[in-house]
């Protein structure tokens, strides 16, 4: 089989298609053909920093047809359309980037037959990222207010339509020429992040600031967040990189819940939340018509660089999908 692999740490011209054998379902696992698979920033970002040591076929979503089936699996069978993420994990040396692809179980759900697959693997991650943002760390409840910084993006795209579909009021942020896009995806205040008076037009929509504020950008914005957030408001940070309060006293003040958080455990597979059930919440929200999911372009595996390229270095609206 054709896969998309990095050997060491690099710029994405590190990447090569090359022909592998193809793996086999161990027990609990599920052989998928992949139809599809989206990119990530944390695909290229791992790919940059070599992550984990050795060959890597790089890729953390999919959606496809079960191929074949491990031991011990009898709620799965062959030709069953499905979805899954997580396959970024250190846990795991193959990824989405191929032809055939191995997945546990417990990282896969049953993909309804109204979604095509390029939309399935093109919500997978960011689904799952945005609903355990909001239902599993912050609560958010409808009529409340959440503020996601770029709403244009894959994670942000889908976490306003999710706030949406709870019955939560979304604002966000994003470049002028994505504004429409976003207000498109359910957000009812769209911000130019660079805007002087960002606060005071925020604060000047929503009365007495947000419930929750989405955060992928701690060390630039943590400082804001505490001023969007509302008196007891929780803020969520789903990336990494170093981030102090700017004013600790302002976050005291407010009596606010910072929640950093990983869509999944990378290192402990133990410690992993359960993605299944979540997955099978968003296929039927995806499904039904409540959330919608852009796909920007799709490329072929034969891409799978530009594809890492773009992911970091373009403004995009909603994901960059690739087809073996």
């Amino acid at each position: 089989m054709r896969a998309a692999r990095y050997h060491e740490a690099g710029n994405p011209d590190v990447l090569s298609v090359t022909d592998l054998e193809r793996p086999e379902p161990g027990a609990g696992e599920l052989l998928v053909e992949v139809r599809a698979a989206s990119v990530n920033p944390v695909d290229a970002k791992f790919r940059a920093w070599g992550v984990p040591d050795g060959p890597k076929t790089t890729g953390s979503d999919l959606a496809g047809v079960v191929e074949s089936i491990g031991p011990g699996v009898d709620d799965y069978e062959v030709g069953q359309r499905v979805f899954g993420t997580g396959l970024h994990s250190t846990r795991f040396d193959g990824g989405s980037f191929a032809e055939y692809a191995v997945v546990p179980t417990d990282l896969v759900a049953p993909l309804p037959e109204e979604v095509d697959f390029e939309t399935g693997a093109a919500v997978a991650l960011v689904g799952v990222t945005a609903w355990r943002a909001f239902v599993d760390h912050a609560g958010l409840e409808p009529g409340e207010t959440a503020f996601v910084h770029g709403g244009n993006g894959g994670v942000g795209h889908v976490t306003v339509g999710l706030a949406d579909a709870m019955g939560a009021s979304a604002l966000a942020t994003a470049r002028p020429e994505h504004h429409d896009a976003v207000a498109g995806f359910g957000a009812e205040a769209v911000f130019d992040y660079s805007r002087e008076d960002l606060i005071g037009a925020v604060l000047g929509r929503v009365e007495g600031g947000a419930d929750v504020v989405l955060d992928h950008m701690p060390g630039t914005y943590l400082g804001t967040d505490v001023e969007l957030a509302s008196f007891g408001g929780d803020i969520v940070v789903i990336a990494g990189g170093e981030a102090t309060f700017p004013d600790v006293s302002a976050a005291r003040s407010k009596e606010l819940t910072l929640h950093p958080m990983s869509m999944t455990n990378l290192v402990d597979h133990a410690e992993m939340p359960d993605i299944a059930p979540i997955l099978s919440r968003l296929g039927r929200l995806v499904a039904d018509g409540p959330l919608d999911v852009a796909i920007d372009r799709t490329l072929p595996l034969s891409e799978a660089a530009e594809a890492h390229r773009a992911v970091l270095e373009e403004s995009i609206v909603g994901k960059i999908v690739v087809v073996p």
